[in-house]
């Protein structure tokens, strides 16, 4: 209708509005042409203001195009022309895209002074909005430098603004930053209770960008947890709205993440899969740092595979993309995951070089985080390379920026890292003094899970070789009682887990945390029957022998095999059941094995059958390795008064 009736500042008006609906869907291209045509009349009229908002919109869209210098050029232009008139709303406004420009590039400390100028001048103006939001930007900066308490304080005063001034939409962005913040310090509870609240005023007001947003949100905070599944059908939604409304960046960002999901389940060809369309979208509508970032997906995808020289040559890919957009923290990303890839490859050296260029990048830019990050794989090289002196050293020093930034689960991980070098150095005790309070930091970050306990359980399945590994350092010192007490009190957390999610079965609340030891001595005391406990080792197996009235026992044998996989144990008894496996469907049924417990049938029960003193069993059974690995070592502990045993497996 402005163009009809000529009416050229309608037209212009009509041209801005156009240009901000199609960048809030992520058509920067769309956008950019509809803000150049604004800032055409805007030049034509001599409205200076004008000129100066079309060139910051302007700017804001080459930055989502990952052109920062374009970027940078629009927003000098915004500022320039809002010191020359006076306009201290769109100066700030200036300063405000600047700093995200900077924090883009990587260069935090400048994002942040910037965005202090912006905050000055809006509570300068008494403009709350603009406050808020450059509360909400300095928070990003912080949480980007890995300062999350810092950023979520700056978040709180975002929040309490947009709930002061009915900004709902402000609120729910603010409520998603703060659920993002949580989640890097591992409260991945209160993450998600954040973007639950992120999504229901999403979903109130109509924001359907934003609802899918939250939705990706959620998907990250299950994905943290280990709930793949969820996290999948969570990044489906967010896919399904962000194909819905055009949103192109939001649909490539939703298919990345479902590529990492996938890569989690171990589908790795799926994964590659979708970050191929992540790929092709960034492509498409020109987002350079979102391209670096699929080809460094693909790369770690790719690894996954075994496939190391095609992980490097995507890894190169998205180094060489970020050094040409200056995004530092991607290139240190870049030069992290070389690293990575040529580990695997065996080249420990040529790895370190590249963590060291990854370490020098984070320290430069403020990145605790990234720096802990890089700490913790310049350890895990200096291991495979035997200097385990110099691995703890670097494992330490993770261990102190986790600490510092309130990272639980990061400091579970380099406490697991340097038990692992002190148990490889066999000094037992201190690798002990690692793998007590790396379980402690998984134990509390696990409890903050409340009764999800599907997400507990993930969450243990995760981290249980550092609950192993402190009942293996136990048993190596020869604290048999202690070592045994580790292993049922991890146990029992499973236990209770799965009662309540299997059966509904909840026991008390201190159940899965109660005092293993006196526990077990109240249990020697009551014992009917003897028990056998059983922790494997490779092809070890550990065994306690638990009888009432009489000290712990404990033997440990050798499983005889010849097939030595992943899990031997595993392997060979599939093998076994393979080898047994009747063509009869009927005698499948029947969980004794048939004939094969006849053998060794007398008058005494093992698990669960009558015999006597147990026979051995000839030769040709193919269950004799397991007899010899697991009866045979406790047969003499057994008295004529033993006519039953109670078998705990592992």
């Amino acid at each position: 209708i402005a163009k009809e009736v000529d009416h050229r500042v309608g037209e212009k008006v009509a041209y801005r509005g156009l240009g901000n609906a199609y960048h809030s869907l992520g058509d920067f291209r769309k956008a950019i042409e509809y803000h150049e045509k604004h800032l055409e009349i805007a030049i034509e009229f001599g409205d200076r203001i004008g000129e100066g908002n079309a060139c910051g919109n302007l700017g804001n869209a080459y930055n989502s195009l990952s052109d920062f210098r374009k970027a940078f050029e629009y927003h000098e232009k915004h500022l320039e022309i809002a010191i020359e008139v006076g306009h201290r709303y769109g100066e700030g406004g200036a300063y405000g895209s600047l700093g995200n420009v900077y924090r883009s590039l990587g260069d935090f400390r400048k994002a942040i002074e910037y965005h202090k100028k912006h905050l000055e001048i809006a509570i300068e103006g008494g403009d709350r909005v603009g406050e808020g939001g450059a509360y909400g930007n300095l928070g990003n900066a912080y949480q980007s430098l890995g300062d999350f308490r810092k950023a979520i304080e700056y978040y709180e005063k975002n929040l309490e603004i947009a709930i002061e001034v009915g900004h709902r939409v402000g609120e729910g962005s603010a409520l998603g930053n703060l659920g993002n913040s949580y989640g890097s310090l591992g409260d991945f509870r209160k993450a998600i209770e954040y973007h639950e609240k992120h999504l229901e005023i999403a979903i109130e007001v109509g924001d359907r960008a934003g609802e899918g947003n939250a939705f990706g949100n959620l998907g990250d905070a299950y994905q943290s947890l280990g709930d793949f599944r969820k996290a999948i059908e969570y990044h489906e939604k967010h896919l399904q709205i962000a194909i819905e409304v055009g949103h192109r960046v939001g649909e490539g960002a939703a298919y990345g993440s479902l590529g990492n999901a996938y890569r989690s389940l171990g589908d790795f060809r799926k994964a590659v899969e979708y970050h191929e369309k992540h790929l092709e979208i960034v492509i498409e509508v020109g987002d350079q740092t979102g391209e670096g970032k699929a080809y460094g997906s693909l790369g770690i995808a790719y690894q996954s595979l075994s496939d190391f020289r095609k992980a490097i040559e995507y890894h190169e890919k998205h180094l060489e993309i970020a050094i040409k957009v200056g995004d530092r923290v991607g290139e240190g990303a870049g030069y992290g995951n070389l690293g990575i890839a040529y580990h695997s490859l065996g080249y420990f050296r040529k790895a370190i070089e590249y963590h060291e260029k990854d370490l020098e990048i984070a320290i430069e830019v403020g990145h605790r985080v990234g720096e802990g990050g890089a700490y913790g794989n310049l350890g895990n090289a200096y291991e495979l390379l035997g200097d385990y002196q110099k691995a703890i050293e670097y494992h330490k020093k993770h261990l102190e920026i986790s600490v510092e930034v309130g990272d639980r689960a990061g400091e579970g991980i380099a406490h697991h890292n340097i038990g692992n070098e002190y148990f490889s150095l066999k000094l037992f005790h201190n690798a002990l003094d690692h793998f007590v309070p790396a379980v402690e930091a998984f134990n509390t970050v696990r409890s903050l899970l409340k009764s999800e306990d599907g997400w507990k359980i993930n969450f243990r399945e995760l981290h249980d070789k550092t609950y192993s590994a402190m009942w293996r350092s136990f048993l190596r010192i020869g604290k048999i009682d202690e070592a045994l007490f580790s292993a049922e009190q991890g146990r029992a957390q499973t236990l209770a887990d799965n009662l309540l999610i299997q059966y509904e079965l909840a026991l008390p609340s201190s159940a899965a945390m109660f005092d293993c030891k006196e526990t077990i001595s109240r249990f020697l005391k009551e014992l009917s029957v003897p028990v056998i406990f059983l922790a494997i080792e490779g092809i070890a197996i550990n065994i306690w022998f638990l009888s009432m009235g009489k000290e712990i026992a404990f033997r440990k044998r050798f499983l005889e095999t010849i097939i030595l996989g992943k899990d031997p144990i595993r392997d060979l008894l599939e093998a076994i059941l393979e080898e047994i496996r009747p063509d009869d469907t009927g005698r499948c049924e029947d969980r004794t094995l048939g004939e094969l417990c006849n053998e060794c049938l007398s008058s005494r029960i093992v698990c669960g059958e009558e015999v006597g003193k147990p026979p051995l069993p000839s030769s040709d059974n193919p269950f004799k390795p397991f007899y010899d690995a697991v009866i045979g070592p406790i047969e003499d502990l057994l008295g004529p008064e033993d006519d039953e045993v109670v078998i705990v497996p592992d």
